[in-house]
């Protein structure tokens, strides 16, 4: 089952040119989570006027007057009037309920990344910023789903990409993103880690102005190895791909122990680390940021960001969501676009 778009993605110059002025498109996620409530809360923050919310109607409707929100959605290019947000219609086949997931909501979760993609292609959106979604409800409904990194890889055809979080003063970036743990070593290699040190080294300068960025590398194994003695990623891999880089002039430090990479010091003299896998780096990430973090997707030709939590089903309709995360997305998305702009011939 497939609800790719036909019409393939075109590159221009590599990077599909982001406007200033055009809105930023935020897709409203899985429909039983939190996704939708947290982009109704953008009505009422200053970002209102700039951003597009991708969902259903009906159902963005439907859980505001669950929530007791007065929020007015209007049609993209409307009038913005005080307490309204303008939201792209795609239908959801259901009645969706908050907190009741549904394999059925698989295609139309796709189908929102799907037009938002196509919008930014066509410059009708700046920047694509995404609430969360379920994977396994998407596989479960029939649809192959690894995250969002991967599936606008796909659709654009990007070789490598790279997933950084970024929040409480921290930038966090990943060699290996969602992979069991077993299987990290064996994806580790000298090719796709120096991919992914290029991409980090291009995007940290061209899309957030650091001329020359300082990057930590964390090692794999405890100890960075002990000399071979814990592992040999560090001696075969992660080293020698840090000593070709930086005898091309990039500022990097490593491999080191992911123990001590994150105390105050090392970072005060850094733009970012790059943890070799999901849970290394981004529980301190977390920690420092939960609820104001953002995800941001490198390498791709358009501008993507994300929250940095699920789809908290557990409190989807309560009311208790937070949209802190959202709005940080909102705001690093527009600020990725305008140094885009900026950059533009």
């Amino acid at each position: 089952m497939s609800t790719h778009l036909e019409t393939p993605v075109v590159r221009r110059g590599g990077v599909f040119p982001a406007s200033d002025s055009a809105p930023i498109a935020v897709t409203s996620g899985e429909p039983a989570g939190v996704g939708p409530e947290i982009c109704l809360a953008l009505a009422e923050s200053s970002l209102a006027d700039r951003v597009v919310v991708l969902g259903d109607r009906t159902m963005l409707e439907a859980r505001a007057r669950q929530l007791g929100l007065r929020v007015k959605l209007r049609d993209p290019g409307s009038p913005p009037v005080p307490g309204s947000i303008a939201n792209l219609h795609l239908p959801l086949s259901y009645a969706s309920t908050a907190g009741a997931l549904d394999p059925r909501s698989a295609p139309y979760v796709i189908s929102l990344l799907d037009r938002a993609l196509a919008g930014c292609r066509s410059g009708e959106f700046a920047a694509l910023v995404t609430a969360p979604v379920h994977k396994g409800v998407i596989n479960d409904g029939g649809i192959a789903f690894v995250g969002h990194t991967e599936y606008l890889a796909e659709r654009t055809g990007t070789p490598h990409v790279v997933m950084m979080l970024a929040g409480g003063g921290l930038r966090v970036a990943l060699a290996t993103t969602h992979l069991a743990l077993k299987d990290v070593s064996r994806e580790l290699t000298r090719e796709s880690l120096e991919r992914t040190v290029r991409v980090l080294c291009s995007e940290l300068s061209g899309r957030f102005g650091i001329a020359a960025p300082r990057i930590l590398v964390a090692a794999l194994n405890p100890h960075a190895g002990e000399g071979g003695y814990f592992g040999r990623e560090e001696i075969d891999v992660i080293g020698p791909v840090v000593e070709k880089l930086r005898a091309e002039g990039m500022r990097l430090s490593g491999p080191l122990p992911a123990d001590t990479l994150f105390v105050p010091q090392r970072l005060a003299s850094a733009d970012c680390a790059l943890a070799m896998y999901h849970d290394q780096g981004l529980p301190v990430l977390k920690y420092a940021s939960f609820g104001k973090g953002v995800n941001i997707t490198l390498g791709l030709p358009i501008i993507r960001t994300s929250v940095d939590h699920g789809t908290a089903t557990d409190i989807a309709g309560t009311g208790r969501a937070q949209a802190d995360s959202l709005i940080e997305a909102v705001e690093t998305a527009m600020e990725m676009a305008r140094a885009e702009a900026r950059r533009a011939p």
